[in-house]
């Protein structure tokens, strides 16, 4: 069974990369611009290097390619993976989750 988090208990989103740098970051940006156009004041967005990722994080934002990295270093949280940096789907599903306040849905298990 996928794990899950209800939007309302979201209050940190950990964007993960392989780096830290270039697309990902240009990604981070761009989330939380979507975060602050839907009026989303209350979650905070920290971009890290995957093999960064701490074990206690709810939600985890991931290219498909470290989505098994992200659930080595936080077994329990939500990981989020995406295909493209700007524009994925998963993006704007995330805001619209936060702003209707529903489940939000692990991708990868």
């Amino acid at each position: 069974m996928p794990l899950s988090i209800s939007a309302e208990q979201v209050k940190t989103i950990i964007f993960a990369c392989e780096a830290g740098m270039g697309s990902s970051l240009m990604s981070v940006n761009s989330l939380k611009k979507k975060l602050k156009a839907a009026q989303i004041v209350d979650v905070v967005v920290f971009h890290k290097p995957a093999r960064e990722i701490p074990a206690d994080a709810q939600l985890v934002i991931v290219h498909k390619g470290l989505a098994k990295t992200a659930r080595a270093k936080a077994p329990n949280a939500v990981v989020l993976a995406f295909n493209h940096f700007l524009n994925d789907p998963v993006f704007d599903k995330l805001i619209k989750s936060l702003v209707e306040k529903t489940e939000i849905i692990s991708t990868e298990a």
